[in-house]
């Protein structure tokens, strides 16, 4: 196992953070993990996690990709991990997990930011808890929500909206589903963390024609994960909302709220790239009824499309873990989800605080994309774009008092970006002669 030298930290470790109700008082004696098993440079909630915790006073320790990693570069990171080399086996993990607890040598809160992460630990808690706290979730839980077939399955049985989905198991599936559902139509692959490196596959990609339902059922084969047709529900601006919250004893929500996506990389099918916080009473509340007749416990983030035609709130996607964007629903007093799961977890009171409606958060190195994107759809002016940035109130990378990370983040985005340059350059008639 592989660490790097303690990290710059800031300011006072005194452990309080102020809110709107008063202090929160942070247990500093308790050290947080953030872990992910998707490699990942650019996963700002890792990030996000790291400072969140790191400017509470909490020891934050993370594994990553490495010391060229943004988020190891952040002076809210006591230490950094690598994964060791070799298969990321259950077995492996779990003997990794327990070589950096002895390293922090105190039990820690262990904060998984992806799918397989969410999945590993839940199913392994019994073997981590000694080392880690962890939600008292059911086990199997995460898996099935993760998986978006059975996610399809567990809806139809709870009564929740969501749009036809179909299972493609042969060219005959995918033909009748192209002609069933109509087209265009989203393609998704029910366990998405499956899918190979390096592999091109996105986890969710529209398809337009019966032809690009061929090709897509043709990469189906020899990763594990089945490929779904679903009916596609057509967008608008406004019409996508996420929400993210902490359930904890009984699947009472702790802090919780409903966002905006204002804009999204790819473009109305991607990551948020800029949200913004709104009260949705009917996202809300589908949101708590989902919890409770599940059973949950911790994190959620959840994905809806508003069908205007219909007026239904249709649920797109079910993550068990702590969504990028989670520093959207920062309240009044700085109190948010990864907050509220440490306090909860070493038996602090978690506040009520007021929501903080209409703030908004923004992914630097992803943002444009789409705001250029819509600028030729006539539905954003440059100015506006620009205007949006000045006024949001918060980055995912950029901070004055934790500047390195984007630095880090900016290098790496320019060194892939000349890579694939690079590359089709190599791969032209021109380049090859």
């Amino acid at each position: 196992m592989n660490a790097t030298e303690p990290a710059e930290n800031s300011g006072p470790r005194g452990g309080t953070t102020r809110t709107g109700a008063g202090p929160i008082r942070m247990d500093a004696g308790t050290p947080a993990l953030v872990l992910r098993l998707d490699d990942n440079l650019f996963h700002h909630g890792t990030l996000a996690a790291v400072r969140s915790l790191g400017r509470a006073g909490v020891e934050v320790h993370a594994v990553l990709e490495g010391p060229h990693a943004p988020a190891a570069r952040s002076r809210h990171l006591t230490r950094m991990y690598r994964w060791p080399d070799g298969p990321r086996t259950p077995e492996a993990l779990v003997a990794a997990l327990e070589s950096i607890a002895a390293r922090i040598g105190r039990r820690a809160l262990l904060i998984p930011m992806d799918d397989a992460g969410a999945i590993f630990t839940a199913e392994h808690a019994a073997a981590l808890r000694p080392s880690f706290l962890l939600p008292d979730q059911v086990p199997e839980l995460p898996r099935r929500l993760a998986d978006k077939a059975a996610l399809a399955e567990l809806c139809a049985s709870l009564d929740i909206a969501q749009p036809e989905t179909r299972v493609i198991r042969s060219e005959a599936d995918a033909a009748a589903a192209a002609s069933g559902l109509g087209l265009p139509l989203m393609a998704k692959w029910a366990k998405p963390w499956l899918l190979p490196p390096g592999s091109g596959l996105r986890s969710t990609a529209p398809v337009r024609t019966p032809q690009a339902a061929a090709r897509i059922f043709a990469q189906a084969a020899g990763h594990g994960s089945e490929l779904l047709f679903q009916r596609f529900v057509p967008g608008a601006p406004g019409s996508d909302w996420f929400f993210q919250g902490y359930f904890g004893a009984g699947s009472s929500c702790l802090l919780g709220g409903a966002g905006r996506k204002e804009r999204a990389y790819p473009p109305r099918a991607g990551l948020t790239t800029l949200g913004r916080w709104l009260p949705n009473p009917r996202v809300e509340a589908a949101a708590h009824r989902i919890a409770a007749a599940l059973g949950y416990r911790g994190v959620l983030d959840l994905d809806f499309r508003h069908d205007a035609a219909a007026d239904v709130y249709y649920l797109l996607d079910f993550n068990p873990r702590l969504g990028a964007q989670f520093r959207l629903f920062t309240d009044d007093g700085g109190l948010d989800l990864v907050r509220a799961l440490h306090l909860d977890l070493t038996g602090g009171a978690v506040p009520e605080g007021r929501p903080a409606y209409g703030r908004t958060y923004l992914v630097e190195n992803y943002d444009a994309f789409p705001a250029f994107h819509d600028r030729r759809t006539g539905e954003l002016t440059y100015a506006g774009w620009l205007r949006s940035v000045r006024e949001a109130d918060e980055f995912a990378w950029f901070s004055a008092e934790d500047f390195k990370p984007f630095v880090a983040m900016t290098r790496q985005t320019l060194k892939r970006g000349f890579t694939r340059i690079a590359r089709r350059h190599r791969n032209s008639p021109a380049g090859s002669r």
